[in-house]
C-alpha cells in the first residue's frame, strides 16, 4: 500500500463521497475511483458500501481507516523528527570581515541564523579583503565579507546594498573639520594615511587624478582602526570607509565625505564549488533567502 493512496482513502472517508474527495485532492473522479479499486484489489477485501448519496465503510474498511490514520500520523511524526534532526546542526562557521557598515548586516544574519541553529558557533576573523580572499582560497575561512574591488573570479557572492562611502578621517580640531566635505585639492598637501590594498589605492588614485602622484602619503594601513590611532595622534588624515567610523570616539576624531562622492560595494563571498561543512553550507543557503528578504524590505 502506498502512503499516497492511504491519504486518498482517508479523504474519501472524511468527505463522504468520491466526487467531493476528488475536488479536495485536485484530481479527477475517475482517477480517484481507479486508485480505490486498486486498493481493494491489493488488500483482497471490500472497503466500501456504495450508497445512493454517501459511501459507507465495511468492517474491513473501518479497520483500514484506523490503521491508515495511525500510519499517516507516524509518517508525519517521523518527517517532523527528521526535519528537526536536520535543523539541529552543529559546527563552527569561520567568517572573515573588514571594518565596514556591512558588518551590521552580517551581525543581523548571524543572529537570525543562531536563533534557528543555537548549536552553531561563529569564528569571526578581521582583516582586509585581500587577506580574507587568500584565507578562503586556502580553506581556512568559509565565508568572507569583502569590500570591493576584489577579484571574484573563483567565488560565488551576494552583493550588499547600500554602498559604502569613502570619507576623510581627521582630528576634531583639524582645519578640514570646518568643511562639509573635502576635495582632492584639500588633501593635496596634508599627510595622508591610505589603505594598504593595491586595488583600493587604484580606486583612490583615479579619484585624485593627477594630484595622486604629489600626495604626502605618510602611512599605509591594512585596517582602519590603527589608522584612526595615527589620526588621533595628529599624524594626518586617513581615507576610510564611513562604516568603520562608529567604532571610534567622535570626541577626538571626526570625518567628512569626499567630494565628488566615492563609494564601493561590499559582498558576502565563498569559494565556488568548494566543499563546505554542514553548518557553513546551511548558512550560505540561509543567506540567500535572508538577504533577499532584507533587500525587499528596503524597496
Amino acid at each position: 500500500m502506498e502512503i499516497r493512496v492511504l491519504e486518498y482513502f482517508l479523504t474519501v472517508v472524511r468527505q463522504g463521497s468520491i466526487s467531493k474527495a476528488a475536488k479536495v485532492l485536485h484530481i479527477t473522479q475517475p482517477t480517484l475511483s481507479r486508485q480505490l479499486a486498486q486498493l481493494e484489489d491489493e488488500s483482497g477485501v471490500r472497503l466500501f458500501q456504495r450508497g445512493a448519496r454517501k459511501i459507507e465503510l465495511t468492517n474491513e474498511g473501518i479497520l483500514l481507516r484506523r490503521r491508515a490514520e495511525e500510519i499517516l500520523a507516524l509518517v508525519e511524526k517521523t518527517e517532523r523528527e527528521l526535519a528537526l534532526q536536520e535543523e539541529q546542526i552543529e559546527g563552527v562557521i569561520s567568517i572573515g570581515s573588514g571594518e565596514t557598515a556591512a558588518v551590521q548586516t552580517l551581525a543581523k544574519a548571524c543572529q537570525a541564523f543562531s536563533e534557528r541553529h543555537p548549536r552553531v558557533q561563529f569564528d569571526l576573523y578581521t582583516a582586509n579583503a585581500d587577506h580574507i580572499r587568500e584565507q578562503i582560497e586556502n580553506g581556512i575561512l568559509d565565508i568572507g565579507l569583502l569590500l570591493e574591488p576584489a577579484d571574484m573570479a573563483s567565488f560565488d557572492f551576494i552583493r550588499l546594498t547600500p554602498k559604502e562611502r569613502w570619507v576623510a578621517l581627521m582630528r576634531t580640531d583639524h582645519s578640514l573639520a570646518a568643511k562639509d566635505s573635502v576635495t582632492a585639492a584639500d588633501l593635496k598637501h596634508i599627510p595622508l594615511i591610505l589603505p594598504r590594498r593595491s586595488a583600493v589605492q587604484s580606486e583612490l588614485a583615479n579619484w585624485f587624478g593627477r594630484r595622486y602622484r604629489h600626495l604626502n602619503i605618510l602611512f599605509t594601513s591594512n585596517l582602519s582602526t590603527n589608522a584612526a590611532i595615527m589620526v588621533r595622534n595628529g599624524l594626518g588624515c586617513s581615507l576610510v570607509i564611513e562604516g568603520s567610523v562608529p567604532f571610534w570616539s567622535h570626541e577626538e576624531v571626526t570625518y567628512r565625505p569626499l567630494s565628488p562622492e566615492l563609494s564601493a560595494s561590499s559582498v558576502i563571498a565563498w569559494k565556488r564549488d568548494a566543499p563546505h561543512g554542514m553548518a557553513a553550507g546551511k548558512f550560505i543557503e540561509f543567506l540567500h533567502g535572508y538577504l533577499d528578504a532584507e533587500k525587499g524590505e528596503r524597496l
